[in-house]
């Protein structure tokens, strides 16, 4: 049947016809959706993990097990998947073994832009990366059988566009794989050095024999038409180039990305007059062209930052840009920022009040970088907040210095901010750790974490208690605080900050849109008392604005969280009940 699917829907459905039988994952756009419509196939036991080491570790096992497994996330989780990663390589598989990442070139919603592909050539691990939803769909299928046929894990390369991107897809119906059974295979499984070094040399055998696979697999075409102009490329910049060209020059598409051919695009070469590479971020294959001895133009007319489309091809060839469409008006700019009602924006005020140096980490709560909070001062990667908050008070010395703290999310915390929470107890630093508990995964979507007491099915699970997780690892010091009051974070931040002991602050309210949330009356500004002093202005909030010289609260979207009220000194902002 004929289906119209996003691309991580048609890598879902892909695993899901292959008999893959277990997918443990960890959010993170733009690979969010290839794990949540893969739990929709009740034949498959999907499960969120902690974090991507924890989930792909989850897609070994189940491989020794017998059953093709899979595991999804983004470039940046593929850094905390490392570890397991590379030495997998040297194990190989027992059932098949798929590893779903997704770039995200342009940084849509990513901290750095890097380019996953190095990871297969670092890993020796083959790699597919498809152009389309149907291409996600057939590439899923038959990693699989890459996968057993050369005992190997395989990379599915996403990105944010053919992730996201819809096309037709031709569905087909599940295969039933037979368990395989497991084997003890000390050798093979058991890397401690002596077996390790044995398995190293059936590594670089195996890449021999993908290269061989690599010049004349279907997972590569050519495309010929005319030969004055010849491009190389895969994935997004595939459908760029056609769009822009048609026809109208031959190109090399690839579809296998690691191991590259050589003989096969030398005789591709030798068709065209001028021969080009297109890809996006890193040149990785122009590199590998011109390590061969293929004379190839690539960054020296494309860049390897942002994303690239139809109009960056054309400019890069001195085409005229392919006509496009916008509205007649300007819209003005409206920068991310947290929602009205947001329980982190309180927390936010109060620690901007107090001239806190605060350390933040990844989530939604990033946002309170923006103004007028502009409550964060560094971001780096999942957890690095709390470990980093250590060592900035370890710079300090025994006499302190700033006055500062940490914030991290609660799924953020199970992570990857526990471990140094550990270090902060076992190290003994000051550190006051803030935990931004709004009880769900905010920033990629609300999924189910280790603290929400719910699956990814939603049924009823083991909830994390934060607070005798962090009583447990050493801290003493630890309170909960409702950020929608200001008084109470204010008290309880003063507290920690005066103490020469580690301590958590858990600052605990529900995402406001989280289905179960229902919002207050909404509140507004009588007139008659606004001073016009602009006070409200500088929390943030979205729901607040200033007409006709007052402050105006809109009352589509305010949820009644009643914060604005503590802030007004006039008693201007009033329930509309």
């Amino acid at each position: 049947m004929k289906e119209l699917l996003i691309g991580n829907a048609a890598v879902a459905r892909g695993l899901y016809e292959a008999g893959c039988g277990v997918i443990s994952s960890y959010p993170g756009t733009p690979s969010t959706e290839i794990t949540e419509e893969a739990a929709k196939y009740d034949e498959i036991y999907c499960e969120w993990a902690p974090n991507e080491k924890v989930a792909m570790e989850v897609a070994f096992g189940a491989s020794l097990g017998g059953v093709r497994s899979s595991c999804a996330m983004k470039h940046v989780g593929l850094n905390v998947a490392a570890d397991p990663l590379f030495t997998m390589s040297y194990t190989g598989v027992n059932a098949g073994v798929v590893i779903c990442v997704a770039d995200d070139p342009g940084m849509h919603s990513s901290q750095n832009e890097q380019d996953s592909r190095h990871y297969a050539i670092g890993a020796k691990v083959p790699m597919l990366e498809p152009a389309d939803s149907e291409e996600a769909y057939e590439f899923a299928k038959r990693a699989f059988e890459l996968s057993e046929e050369y005992d190997t894990p395989v990379f599915l390369r996403m990105c944010t566009r053919i992730a996201h991107s819809q096309s037709i897809v031709q569905t087909g119906e599940p295969k039933k794989i037979e368990r395989k059974p497991y084997v003890k295979d000390g050798g093979k499984y058991i890397m401690m050095p002596a077996n390790a070094k044995k398995r190293h040399p059936v590594v670089e055998e195996r890449m021999k024999k993908l290269s061989a696979l690599a010049e004349k697999t279907d997972f590569n075409r050519v495309e010929m038409g005319g030969t004055d102009i010849g491009i190389i490329t895969s994935g997004t910049s595939y459908q760029y180039v056609k769009e822009v060209f048609g026809d109208k020059v031959s190109v090399y598409k690839l579809g296998l990305v690691h191991p590259l051919p050589v003989e096969s695009l030398r005789e591709f070469a030798a068709k065209v007059k001028k021969l080009y590479v297109v890809e996006e971020l890193d040149g990785v294959i122009e590199a590998h062209c011109k390590a061969n001895g293929i004379d190839v133009i690539g960054k020296d007319m494309f860049s390897n930052i942002g994303e690239f489309s139809q109009k960056t091809i054309a400019a890069a060839f001195g085409l005229p840009p392919h006509e496009t469409y916008k509205i007649s008006e300007t819209v003005p700019v409206r920068p991310p920022m947290m929602c009205a009602g947001c329980p982190h924006r309180g927390m936010y005020y109060v620690l901007a009040k107090n001239k806190v140096t605060v350390l933040g980490d990844i989530g939604c709560y990033t946002l309170g970088a923006q103004p007028p909070l502009a409550a964060i001062d560094t971001t780096l990667c999942m957890g690095a907040s709390v470990s980093g908050l250590h060592g900035f008070n370890k710079a300090f010395g025994e006499e302190g210095g700033e006055k500062c703290a940490c914030v991290i999310g609660d799924s953020t915390f199970i992570h990857s901010g526990v471990t140094g929470l550990i270090n902060v107890a076992y190290n003994n630093s000051p550190s006051v750790v803030i935990i931004l508990d709004n009880s769900i995964t905010g920033m990629t979507g609300h999924q189910q974490n280790p603290t929400t007491g719910y699956n990814i099915k939603g049924d009823p699970a083991t909830k994390i208690d934060l607070e005798t997780l962090c009583h447990a690892v050493g801290i003493e010091h630890v309170s909960v605080v409702d950020p929608y009051d200001l008084d109470m974070c204010d008290k309880a931040l003063k507290e920690a900050l005066s103490k020469k002991e580690p301590s958590v602050i858990i600052s605990r309210r529900p995402c406001v849109l989280l289905k179960y949330v229902k919002a207050k009356m909404p509140v507004k500004v009588n007139p008659d008392k606004c001073k016009s002093c602009k006070k409200c202005m500088g929390f943030g909030c979205p729901a607040i604005s200033f007409k006709e010289g007052k402050a105006f609260i809109d009352n589509t979207l305010c949820v009644g969280c009643g914060v604005c009220t503590q802030l007004c000194a006039f008693d201007a902002i009033e329930s509309e009940g």
